[in-house]
């Protein structure tokens, strides 16, 4: 009987097998010795040879992003993704595949008596941690500390405690993706402390969650230092924060410095409390478009000081919302120092600000232009005193400098900064086609997608995934022709489609001299310099490589030696892409921010980073 069951399972596997077998018209003679000639870069290379008519050399950057899957696991992952089984191994599957997936999150922490020190710690569950402690001090240090992914939840941590110590400090700093909730955290707490020093720092994408953080909590205080600085993209939300509190002081210092298109979402902060005292100083400072909401913030409170202290201070663009902001409060004070001293000009909107307020006193200094102040308090004791427009001009330093430079530079002999060109995202493959193809790729298939994933509601990889997949499902620029590919087979079906079969790829060799000056060396214009059109693709973040494509009209590739420029020794060969036609750039693109001028009036230049590349008809 249990042969019969091996026999069953086995033999649909083998017909697969075969059926892959035979559809990749295996020729042995492409296959480098020794290597297998069914697996998923064998394939590649076979395809390359059938799509591309040209003897160039085969591009190994793009063959080393093939799928590392031998063959039987290719055929195996393929009939689970066909019977829509894949999420039973999902672990097993990113494993094998190299794939980007957080990992499982370990068992549950409960209570506990003794003070805890977490040091090199990751990915676990905290439920009804710290519960009712009496004093004691709990400590997470260099917690999560070199996870690529990291997914931590804390459910009811130190609910109930009396004057109990959390100290977060270099906690999941360097990583790609975070995703952390804190629900209910110090709920009902007395006293004690909560601090977060260096939390998340320098990550990418990060996803911090507070629900009922510190509602109903009394005289806990907690501070956020050094939280989020240096991060990409990723957003923040605190829901119902120190809510029904009583002499809650919370204070942000260095929140989000320096980071890129960080959202905060504030709503329900402070609500109904009484006696708090909030301060965000150096807040949101040298972001780059931050995007802050708050939303019923120290709605009905009472004898509450919010301060804002060099908030959003040099930063670029970026929008905050202010909705019912101290509505409905008493005796509350609301201080705007240098609020939103933006080098380039954002947007703040206030509405329904200290509306139903007695005896409050909100004051406004040094506060940035593009503001809308909508069915705002009247109260003769706010004022606008000292209010100044800012002019929103320009800063060229803000722009990295050398990312974007003028196509004279491209010439020998001359010395010019070189960006950071260095590829920021996890490491992934590509899927094999026959997988990929059998996987939903829609913003409608979204649901399907987060099953496969194991990615739960609000999570950090629903996050991911709904950004790539708008991405690739919007309307095209004009004159632009776009494909989002998720396997080097769709790259070559889309980059052929649009410049023939006689087609190179090529990117810039490595990441030497990034962020330093180089000396240019010798030249060569791709097409004998001629305009030209180019396929040039992106990496998207996703679980599996993806790739933004588009093809450019009107451009020149150059490739150029790159040298050190004391030893004059060559460390770099880089591709370079000149876009002749910018009049349909934005007047604020970066490009015109550090090279003056605007839109159709010159042309841009910039590097090809890192497994980013470019495709053009062969000399």
């Amino acid at each position: 009987m249990e042969q019969h069951k091996q026999q069953t399972l086995v033999t649909p596997l083998v017909s697969l097998f075969f059926i892959l077998l035979s559809s990749l018209n295996v020729t042995f003679a492409t296959v480098s010795s020794g290597e297998s000639p069914f697996t998923p870069r064998a394939h590649l290379i076979r395809y390359w040879n059938k799509a591309v008519q040209n003897d160039a050399e085969k591009p190994s950057f793009l063959l080393s992003k093939a799928s590392p899957l031998s063959a039987v696991d290719s055929a195996a992952f393929a009939q689970l993704a066909a019977q829509n089984a894949l999420s039973t191994r999902l672990q097993e599957f990113c494993s094998s595949a190299n794939l980007l997936c957080f990992p499982d999150v370990g068992q549950s922490l409960e209570n506990h008596d003794g003070d805890t020190n977490f040091t090199a710690y990751s990915t676990k569950n905290f439920t009804n941690y710290g519960t009712a402690r009496w004093a004691g001090v709990d400590s997470f240090k260099n917690y999560s500390v070199g996870d690529t992914s990291q997914v931590d939840s804390f459910r009811r941590y130190s609910r109930d405690s009396v004057n109990h110590t959390d100290d977060f400090n270099s906690y999941g700093p360097e990583a790609n993706l975070v995703d952390q909730s804190f629900n209910s955290y110090a709920t009902g707490a007395i006293a004690g402390t909560g601090e977060f020093k260096n939390y998340a720092d320098s990550v990418n994408v990060p996803n911090l969650r507070f629900n009922s953080y510190s509602d109903d909590s009394t005289g806990r205080a907690h501070a956020f230092t050094a939280y989020s600085e240096n991060a990409n993209a990723g957003d923040q939300s605190f829901t119902s924060y120190s809510k029904h509190g009583n002499g809650a002081p919370n204070e942000f210092t260095g929140y989000g410095t320096d980071a890129n298109s960080v959202g905060s979402g504030f709503t329900g902060y402070s609500e109904a409390v009484n006696g708090a005292d909030d301060k965000f100083s150096n807040y949101g400072n040298d972001q780059n478009n931050p995007q802050n909401k708050f939303k019923s913030y120290g709605d009905s409170g009472n004898a509450a000081v919010e301060t804002f202290t060099s908030y959003r201070d040099s930063a670029n663009v970026g929008d905050d919302s202010f909705q019912s902001y101290a509505k409905n409060s008493e005796g509350e004070k609301v201080n705007f120092i240098n609020y939103g001293k933006s080098f380039e000009v954002g947007s703040d909107k206030f509405t329904g600000y200290g509306k139903g307020a007695s005896g409050e006193s909100v004051g406004f200094k040094i506060y940035g232009v593009n503001n809308s102040f909508s069915d705002y308090s009247k109260n003769e004791s706010i004022t606008f005193k000292g209010y100044t427009k800012l002019s929103g001009s320009l800063v060229k330093s803000r722009v990295e400098p050398g990312k974007f430079f003028r196509e004279s530079m491209l010439k020998k002999g001359i010395v010019m900064p070189m960006p950071n060109i260095q590829d920021k995202m996890p490491k992934r493959s590509f899927l094999p086609r026959f997988i990929s193809s059998k996987l939903p790729f829609a913003t409608s298939k979204i649901y399907e997608l987060k099953r496969i994933f194991q990615a739960p509601d609000n999570s950090t990889m629903e996050k991911i995934m709904l950004d790539a997949l708008e991405e690739c499902e919007r309307a095209p620029s004009a004159g632009e022709t776009k494909r989002c590919v998720a396997s080097a087979e769709d790259m070559i079906d889309f980059a052929t489609s649009v410049l023939g079969t006689n087609v190179v790829v090529r990117t810039t060799d490595n990441v030497n001299g990034s962020s330093h000056d180089v000396l240019i060396g010798s030249v060569k214009g791709i097409n004998d310099g001629n305009v030209t059109k180019s396929v040039s693709c992106h990496q998207s973040l996703f679980p599996y490589l993806l790739y933004y494509c588009h093809s450019v009209p009107k451009v020149r590739v150059y490739e150029a030696d790159l040298l050190d420029p004391i030893s004059k020794a060559k460390i770099n060969h880089g591709v370079a892409i000149c876009h002749l036609d910018t009049s349909a750039w934005s007047p604020t693109h970066g490009a015109f921010v550090a090279l003056g001028s605007g839109p159709g009036r010159i042309e841009v230049c910039h590097w090809i980073f890192q497994n980013d590349m470019t495709w053009a008809v062969a000399d």
